[in-house]
């Protein structure tokens, strides 16, 4: 898989992805701002468009069963792309906080490991679904980090949590679209034991996949007491808890990713309030008078 990913086209979607966001940030550095707001909020609407167009483009177009399971939101990147042309038109910097980590870390993902085009049997027959993915992840990326560049929102380390609550929040929103899609018909996701974790599990909601590497990392961070069903004909199982499974992982592993993406943009404010609470610790217990004797 590793030797097959990076080939000429790999690098080639990189590249032009890199490129397209240094001629928006020229190209958008001198327009006023209500123009340059607008011009950000049409990649996103564009974006939710494409998610309901792409029915009419192979693999979906020849999969009735595919095209109707797959016009929900139930991805991380998809539920983003349904909820970020909302949160953008809102004057809410937590919201804003939420799609510059979530929205940055998902994009990159996806990009540096995209699995949906390396998945694909018939690459040349589904072309354009592999262009739409890549627009799909690098508007997640451009949009939001354009957003900060143009100086449409100020990003605080203070609010560093939005990003680890509202993934989780948003894997909420994910689970809700399977339990809908499966009482509905479009997907077989209940089995005799409660659900089938090998099906439409790209999120990890139900727990990690067989022989799932990344799953199988995530689950290291996780709980003994979230892998096992607690009572009845399976008790002591290993089941992972839906959702909850995930909330340590998601903490551990989000949040440092966030702090990171922040102290790029609002590093003098964390080290202006590390001294100032340093300062204000010596003075109170003074424990740098101490150090001086």
């Amino acid at each position: 898989m590793i030797i097959k990913m990076f080939n000429f086209w790999y690098f080639f979607w990189i590249i032009t992805a890199i490129e397209m966001i240094v001629l928006l940030y020229f190209g958008l550095k001198k327009a006023s701002p209500k123009v340059q707001k607008w011009v950000l909020f049409g990649f996103l609407a564009f974006g939710l468009l494409l998610h309901f167009l792409k029915v009419f483009i192979p693999p979906y177009s020849v999969d009735e069963a595919r095209m109707l399971r797959d016009s929900w939101f139930v991805n991380i990147c998809a539920a983003n792309i349904f909820v970020f042309p909302i949160f953008f038109l809102t004057k809410n910097k937590y919201l804003k906080d939420y799609m510059f980590y979530i929205g940055v870390i998902s994009g990159l993902i996806a990009l540096l490991y995209p699995q949906e085009p390396l998945a694909k049997s018939n690459q040349l027959g589904e072309f354009w679904d592999i262009v739409r993915f890549y627009y799909h992840h690098w508007q997640l990326i451009a949009v939001l980090l354009l957003m900060i560049l143009l100086g449409h929102h100020k990003l605080s380390y203070k609010r560093i949590w939005t990003a680890p609550v509202g993934l989780l929040l948003l894997m909420l929103f994910i689970m809700l679209n399977q339990l809908f899609q499966s009482e509905l018909g479009f997907i077989p996701l209940r089995s005799d034991d409660f659900f089938d974790i090998n099906y439409k599990n790209s999120s990890y909601i139900w727990g990690p996949g067989e022989n799932d590497a990344i799953g199988n990392f995530l689950a290291f961070f996780c709980p003994g007491f979230f892998r096992r069903t607690p009572a009845g004909a399976h008790e002591g199982a290993t089941k992972y808890w839906p959702w909850f499974w995930l909330i340590f992982p998601v903490f551990i592993l989000v949040t440092p990713m966030a702090f990171g993406l922040c102290m790029i943009f609002d590093h003098k404010n964390f080290v202006k309030d590390a001294k100032n609470a340093w300062a204000k610790f010596k003075t109170e217990t003074g424990w740098g008078e101490k150090l001086s004797k």
